[in-house]
């Protein structure tokens, strides 16, 4: 399991490395999707919203290359990939297949660092 979840962790740090640097760099064209998809990325896109998740992407990206702080990379990439995969999942079906490859890759890494998050898996009163 071990050697799983390190596998694991490059490939989730190299994915979001890649993609998130493609979010300020343009290297890897992307159209827009059609539809509602586009329509919400066009509202994130003219919000500003998206510098903030390419750089959750790329911060969380580095952090788990290097492999320090793994737990926060962790933490800040969860709402991200929670959000890729809702947007697959209901606007763009046709990306779903790498949504759940990296939901997979997250659990994967989050089982081989599970023993730090033991302290918000306790019922304390």
């Amino acid at each position: 399991m071990r050697i799983a979840a390190l596998i694991a962790r490059y490939l989730l740090g190299l994915i979001f490395l890649i993609f998130g640097a493609n979010g300020f760099l343009h290297f890897i064209p992307m159209p827009p999707p059609p539809g509602v998809a586009g329509q919400y990325m066009g509202a994130l896109f003219v919000s500003h919203i998206l510098i903030v998740v390419f750089l959750l992407e790329l911060v969380p990206a580095v952090l788990l290359l290097v492999g320090r702080y793994v737990p926060l990379a962790l933490v800040l990439l969860g709402p991200v990939i929670v959000n890729i995969f809702l947007f697959h999942a209901f606007l763009a079906p046709s990306g779903l297949p790498l949504a759940l490859i990296v939901v997979v890759l997250w659990l994967l890494v989050f089982a081989g660092h599970r023993s730090a998050f033991n302290g918000i898996f306790e019922a304390k009163a």
